[in-house]
């Protein structure tokens, strides 16, 4: 067992809503996620997230639309697009935005249901306009910021945090009606182990740094599908 300590496993809660801002710290800054359209069940054979061959290129697309739109005030990307055979399996999904490496919005979706497509389009367009640590992207902006995808797989319960691996896992904690989450990037760009990912996590959640050693807090782990590139390709 890990000097951290063994964790039971409480029983399980009814998902919850809300899409997320993946960095921020409140959880009154989370935002409540639209109803979910009806979406075919899918079966994932691993932890990664199920998509269809050539999906992920597909969603860096859409969110470099629904970016500029969102940007532009337009109207997004093709309903069509959005709603590809290959884009509807059910999956959440986060939009980090860089500019010139620094932090410049990441807002994403949490138990929401909705097909993988329109996850990352709703991300991208708050991602850009209504992080709330940031003003909005403006248009003069576009042409010097990254983005990047990442969509989330399905979520594990986690027993023992003896079992969490920093860098490959993400972790959400829930407790007291308050919930966080920090993706599994964030543990290898801020040089962090297990300790430091729980003590964050439930920091961000307005927990105490250990509140994740209390057996009534529900942890969970998940990992991720990434795709990134410049909003305005060359």
């Amino acid at each position: 067992m890990s000097s951290l300590g063994k964790r039971a496993t409480p029983a399980p809660k009814s998902p919850a809503g809300p899409a997320l801002p993946e960095e921020a710290a409140a959880p009154s800054s989370d935002r409540a996620a639209e109803p979910a359209e009806p979406a075919e069940p899918a079966e994932p054979s691993s932890a990664e997230p199920a998509l269809a061959p050539g999906a992920l290129d597909a969603l860096l697309e859409l969110a470099r639309e629904a970016v500029v739109a969102a940007v532009a005030g337009g109207a997004g990307p093709d309903p069509a697009a959005v709603a590809a055979p290959a884009l509807r399996a059910p999956a959440d999904a986060f939009v980090t935005l860089r500019r010139r490496g620094d932090l410049r919005g990441c807002i994403g979706t949490l138990g929401a249901g909705w097909p993988v497509g329109r996850s990352v389009v709703h991300a991208a367009r708050l991602a850009a306009t209504e992080d709330p640590r940031f003003e909005p992207v403006a248009p003069g902006e576009l042409a010097v910021l990254d983005l990047e995808v990442s969509v989330l797989g399905p979520p594990r319960p986690l027993g023992d945090v003896a079992d969490f691996v920093p860098g490959s896992d993400g972790i959400v904690v829930e407790a007291r009606g308050r919930r966080a989450l920090l993706l599994p990037q964030v543990a290898t760009e801020m040089g962090w182990g297990t300790a430091e990912m729980l003590a964050a996590v439930c920091e961000k959640a307005g927990l105490r740094d250990d509140a994740w050693r209390d057996p009534a807090t529900r942890l969970s782990v998940f990992e991720v599908l990434r795709v990134e590139g410049p909003v305005v390709p060359a």
